[in-house]
């Protein structure tokens, strides 16, 4: 298990509040939003990011391999929008190895992390 990940599990137990506690997706849940127009997918090497034209944003990590995605249960109560949450929960899978750097990045919001460059997913 990561350190990252070990962390963030403590804390949320610690405080009592789930909100840092990861969900895992396929990466198949993506593809509904690469293919609306109003939708943008970006990604750095190992956190994403899908934005809705005034909608929602909400951002992930991806991890090694490509083949799931990992959200923090904060973002996908109050990020995601009701009427999304059928389609992630259809895509909910288990996550062998999480990203490191979303999950340094969810323990300090505030700091600057290099993940690579920003592109289209």
């Amino acid at each position: 298990m990561s350190d990252f990940l070990r962390v963030t599990q403590q804390r949320a137990l610690k405080a009592g509040d789930p909100a840092l506690l990861q969900v895992g997706f396929d990466v198949t849940v993506l593809d509904r939003y690469r293919a609306d127009n109003a939708c943008q997918v970006m990604r750095t090497n190992t956190v994403g990011r899908v934005r809705k034209q005034g909608g929602f944003t909400i951002d992930f990590g991806i991890s090694p391999g490509e083949t799931t995605i990992h959200a923090s249960w904060h973002a996908l109560l109050y990020a995601l929008p009701e009427a999304e949450r059928d389609h992630w929960s259809a895509h909910a899978a288990p996550v062998a190895a999480y990203s490191d750097m979303f999950l340094r990045m969810q323990l300090s919001p505030s700091s600057c992390f290099d993940d690579g460059e920003l592109r289209p997913w």
